[in-house]
């Protein structure tokens, strides 16, 4: 389908097909809001649930053709790889230990990714992945959808610019508290498989949240993990996988940090933090706050930068919808993530030339590795009891 620019030219709108995120999920539901926003992406096709009663349903209740409403991925690829009207990106929300092969299926048939984090449950299939993308010549972006607000993209600029001097040191922290009880084992459904080893991987908290923190902390200071010295551990007794960690780092270029992840810390909905400190200047943000930044040059009165307002850089403007104080937040920085992911997927596939600089902007299969080996490192190290170990991919 095609629709109008504001410039007045016109674009089709990238035909996505979703796996998973059926009804009674969480994050499916999600997804579709942010790229909705844009209107520059069509759903058009999906197995949204291993049950087929509910994957019907599902698709039904969002539109979908019933003759597109799969009841098996491997299907799927290959009924949508053969029609000229098939999906061009396949959108993958389910459980951690189905993101890598529903990825290669998908791959193998000719079909972008668009990924929830983490990218897979180990290190093998997370190099698998990179080499299978590069074979095949295709696009694959990981929703470490954080990067998508305004003020983060500034931030970034910022220390790109130097405006914070030498890197001294990088943390980040995602603290929650809905673990705080065993409602796992009650059996409510988003915590009992994120604490299953078989489907959440060898961490619980540093795959679901821990990530985050460690890629946006990357992402804003340019560096990568070199080594982790880490401390994980299980507050809830009985529970089958850990919910807090403590990780030191070693990021490339010299600087030292912390990422720290919690969901076991009352009194904390969802509060994600990004610190970084140089030799002229400290910038943080908090998640809580995502329309400001809170900047510190050395000897004078820290001040607080407002999306929109004075001294906004290029790329917080041009991911910035409304004026300086007309709040926006959460879906609007996945629906930044979902617009650039589209636009560079669109012009991978018509053969255009894609924009390095919005490419950079958009995590891919490689920066999804990166945090798959920072959560392997971490639990390798917390196994030795914190011995450092070598944390960078490739």
């Amino acid at each position: 389908m095609v629709y109008a620019t504001a410039d007045g030219t016109t674009r089709q709108r990238l035909r996505v097909g979703m796996v998973g995120g059926g009804r009674n999920a969480f994050i499916g539901a999600v997804h579709r809001l942010a790229m909705r926003l844009d209107d520059q992406i069509e759903l058009v096709a999906g197995v949204l649930s291993s049950d087929p009663d509910n994957a019907a349903a599902s698709a039904a209740e969002i539109g979908i053709a019933p003759e597109r409403s799969y009841a098996d991925y491997h299907a799927m690829a290959k009924a949508e790889a053969a029609r000229p009207d098939g999906i061009e990106a396949v959108v993958i929300v389910t459980p951690n230990h189905l993101h890598a092969p529903i990825a290669t299926a998908f791959l193998e048939a000719g079909i972008d990714v668009i990924c929830d984090k983490p990218l897979s449950t180990t290190l093998g299939e997370a190099e698998a992945l990179v080499a299978l993308t590069k074979a095949k010549k295709r696009r694959f972006v990981v929703t470490l959808n954080n990067t998508g607000y305004a003020m983060v993209r500034q931030a970034r600029e910022m220390v790109a610019a130097g405006e914070l001097g030498r890197i001294v040191s990088v943390h980040g922290a995602y603290i929650q508290d809905w673990l705080t009880k065993a409602i796992d084992a009650e059996g409510q459904k988003q915590a009992e498989w994120r604490t299953d080893p078989a489907r959440a991987g060898q961490s619980a908290v540093l795959a679901d949240i821990g990530v985050h923190a460690f890629n946006l902390a990357s992402f804003i200071s340019g560096f990568e993990a070199e080594a982790v010295s880490a401390d994980l551990f299980t507050a809830v007794p009985g529970r089958r996988l850990d919910d807090n960690a403590h990780v030191l780092l070693r990021w490339t270029g010299g600087a030292r940090g912390t990422i720290l992840a919690s969901q076991t810390s009352p009194g904390h909905y969802n509060d994600l933090s990004v610190r970084i400190y140089g030799e002229k200047a400290g910038l943080e943000w908090f998640g809580s706050r995502p329309e400001e930044l809170r900047f510190s040059p050395y000897g004078e009165e820290t001040r607080t930068l407002v999306r929109g307002g004075h001294g906004s850089t290029a790329e917080a403007r041009r991911v910035s919808r409304m004026p300086a104080a007309h709040p926006e937040g959460y879906i609007e920085a996945f629906a930044n993530f979902y617009r650039d992911a589209a636009d560079i997927i669109r012009a991978h596939r018509s053969g255009g030339t894609v924009d390095a600089g919005r490419a950079a902007q958009v995590p891919d299969v490689v920066d999804g590795a990166r945090g798959v080996k920072f959560v392997a490192a971490a639990v390798e190290s917390n196994a030795a009891s914190g011995a450092w170990t070598a944390a960078r991919f490739r």
